[in-house]
C-alpha cells in the first residue's frame, strides 16, 4: 500500500428524497481522479456514515471498488462502538475489494488506553488489510499517544496514521520515535501544507471534494520543492480550507460541491442543509473561493 499523496474523504451524494445518487457521486468521482487524487476514503465523517444503513455502506463500498477499476486504492473508514462490529466490517470490506482501511478509537465509549489499543490489535489481527489509525481527540475525544502507537509498532499492517490532532509538532514527535515505522499524513486542512514541509507523506483532505486540482498541486508542489508556489495557491485556499474544521462541515463542504457542479447540498438528518445568515456566509466564501481560483 502507497500511503503518499491526496486522499478524499469524499461526500455520500443524496437525491433530495435522501436516497443514493450514485450517478453524481461517480461524477464527484471521475473528476477526482482526474485531478490526480491518490485515493478514495469512503465511510468517513464527511461521508455521513452514522447515518448510512449496513446496506447502503456495502453498495457503496462494492459500487466504488468496481467503478474506480483499480485506478486507486479505495479504504473503507470504520468506526464502530463494538469490536465485533469493526471486525465484521474489515472482513466485509476484504470481500468487497477495498485496499485498505482506516480505523477510529472505539465510538460513543470511552475507551482506557488498554482498551483502544487491544481494540485495534483485534482488528489488525483479523485481517491482512493496511490499516491507518485515524487519531482526532478534538472530534472523538480520544487520544492515541505515542506510547500507544509504540504497542501497535508489532502489528505490520498497521502502516499510517491520519494525524488530526491539530498539533503539528506530533508529525515531528512521531519521526524522532518511530522513523519511518508509520507514514504520516495530515487530516487537518488548514494544516496540510505545514505538515508535509514537516515531514507527512500525504493529505486526507476534505475540501477537495470540491477543489481537487487545487489540493493535489498543492502536494505536488510541496514535494517537489516548489515552496512559494505552493505557498501562493494555500494563501487563497485557506478561507475555503476553514470550513473543513467546524462542526458543520458536511454541510458546508457539500455546498461548495454543488457551487463547483460536482455535487449537490442534500444532507440526512438530522444535519440540516444551510439557511439564512449562515448560508448566506458560507456561499459568500465559496463564490469568492470560486471567482478568485488561481491559474493552476
Amino acid at each position: 500500500m502507497n500511503w503518499k499523496g491526496v486522499f478524499p474523504a469524499v461526500t455520500t451524494k443524496f437525491h433530495e428524497d435522501g436516497s443514493l445518487d450514485m450517478d453524481l457521486f461517480f461524477k464527484n468521482i471521475d473528476f477526482q481522479l482526474e485531478s490526480g487524487v491518490h485515493g478514495i476514503i469512503l465511510g468517513g465523517t464527511l461521508g455521513e456514515s452514522s447515518v448510512l444503513s449496513q446496506e447502503e455502506k456495502i453498495t457503496l463500498t462494492k459500487e466504488t471498488v468496481d467503478y474506480v477499476a483499480g485506478k486507486v486504492p479505495v479504504i473503507l473508514n470504520i468506526a464502530e462502538g463494538a469490536t465485533q462490529d469493526a471486525l465484521f466490517w474489515a472482513a466485509k470490506a476484504k470481500e468487497l475489494g477495498a485496499s485498505g482501511l482506516m480505523i477510529l478509537p472505539p465510538m460513543r465509549y470511552s475507551a482506557d488506553a488498554r482498551e483502544v489499543v487491544a481494540y485495534f490489535k483485534a482488528v489488525a489481527n483479523s485481517t491482512d488489510l493496511p490499516i491507518m489509525i485515524y487519531n482526532n481527540p478534538v472530534d472523538y475525544k480520544t487520544l492515541v499517544t505515542i506510547d500507544m502507537f509504540a504497542e501497535l509498532a508489532d502489528c505490520t499492517n498497521i502502516q499510517a496514521i491520519k494525524e488530526s490532532t491539530r498539533d503539528i509538532s506530533n508529525v515531528t514527535r512521531m519521526i524522532n520515535r518511530f522513523g519511518d515505522r508509520y507514514q504520516m499524513l495530515c487530516g487537518v486542512d488548514t494544516l496540510a501544507m505545514e505538515e508535509l514541509l514537516m515531514g507527512a507523506v500525504g493529505w486526507v483532505a476534505g475540501l477537495v471534494c470540491a477543489f481537487p486540482k487545487e489540493t493535489v498541486t498543492i502536494f505536488n508542489l510541496v514535494n517537489e520543492g516548489k515552496i512559494e508556489e505552493a505557498r501562493e495557491i494555500y494563501r487563497w485556499f485557506l478561507p475555503l480550507l476553514e470550513l473543513d474544521i467546524h462542526p458543520k462541515l458536511v454541510q458546508y463542504i457539500k455546498l461548495a460541491e454543488y457551487h463547483c457542479g460536482i455535487g449537490s447540498e442534500y444532507v440526512r438528518a438530522p444535519r440540516l442543509t444551510l439557511v439564512g445568515e449562515e448560508r448566506e456566509r458560507i456561499e459568500k466564501i465559496i463564490k469568492d473561493g470560486i471567482a478568485k481560483r488561481p491559474n493552476l
